[in-house]
């Protein structure tokens, strides 16, 4: 299923396969044809997956896949696959009620991350969360470079749209937007992430973009983070003049 939606290019449901813990199970029987079985498969997913996801998302989410793996069925003739259901895992929290009072205070709350619910930001990190492992690299090789940055801060517009550019830093005077590139869990083409970020842009804000394959380890995200501020610095240097 994964190399299916790899070729897709579906990104959502990439990241709930790779969240989830699968189970499968016969729901129905009946003697047609010798008898036929019916399956659901079961995929339990984190809570903090489960909870970007909206009704409408995981709904349409259960389609793509009940109907991607449906097609591994068609070589059996006495079974096939007809529900897919997305569930979140439990958990053990004996500290909930504390938890829940911090959070009614508004302790904790953040909505960074949480814009986009057809490519949910589902790995975290220090807290933070994040799309990719190239991202989180990058994330780390910034913070040791002790650069003053914001991962996958939320815009609102004035149109009230929301964007949320992967990374925007502050150097040198200006304000600068760094996309990650080229990730399997970036569902969009280049041209599509710099219409994202083109109204940032547009109003002053400068753009720079790093593939994800040269932030694949923390060794190459320090080196590639490095040519990237020095980039930076060169281009705030020419801006100001």
């Amino acid at each position: 299923m994964f190399e299916v939606l790899k070729q897709r290019g579906s990104a959502r449901e990439i990241a709930i396969l790779h969240a989830a813990k699968p189970s499968a199970y016969v729901h129905d029987h009946d003697n047609w044809n010798g008898g036929t079985d019916s399956w659901t498969l079961s995929l339990s997913v984190d809570l903090s997956l489960f909870s970007q996801l909206s009704e409408a998302a995981r709904t349409e989410a259960q389609k793509v896949l009940l109907e991607v793996g449906s097609q591994f069925f068609v070589a059996f003739e006495n079974d096939n696959l007809d529900r897919v259901g997305i569930f979140p895992s439990p958990v053990a929290n004996p500290n909930w009620r504390g938890e829940a009072a911090k959070f009614l205070t508004g302790e904790g709350t953040s909505n960074q991350g949480r814009v986009r619910s057809d490519n949910p930001a589902w790995k975290v990190c220090d807290g933070l969360l994040f799309r990719s492992q190239p991202e989180i690299n990058l994330y780390q090789a910034l913070k040791s470079a002790k650069q003053v940055f914001a991962p996958l801060p939320v815009f609102v517009l004035e149109t009230g749209r929301r964007i949320e550019p992967d990374f925007v830093l502050l150097r040198g005077g200006e304000v600068f937007v760094v996309e990650v590139d080229g990730s399997t869990y970036h569902r969009e083409t280049p041209a599509e992430a710099q219409e994202r970020v083109r109204s940032l842009e547009n109003r002053g804000v400068l753009v720079e973009r790093v593939k994800a394959d040269e932030c694949d380890t923390v060794e190459r995200a320090t080196k590639r983070a490095a040519k990237l501020l020095q980039d930076i610095d060169t281009r705030a240097a020419a801006h100001r003049r």
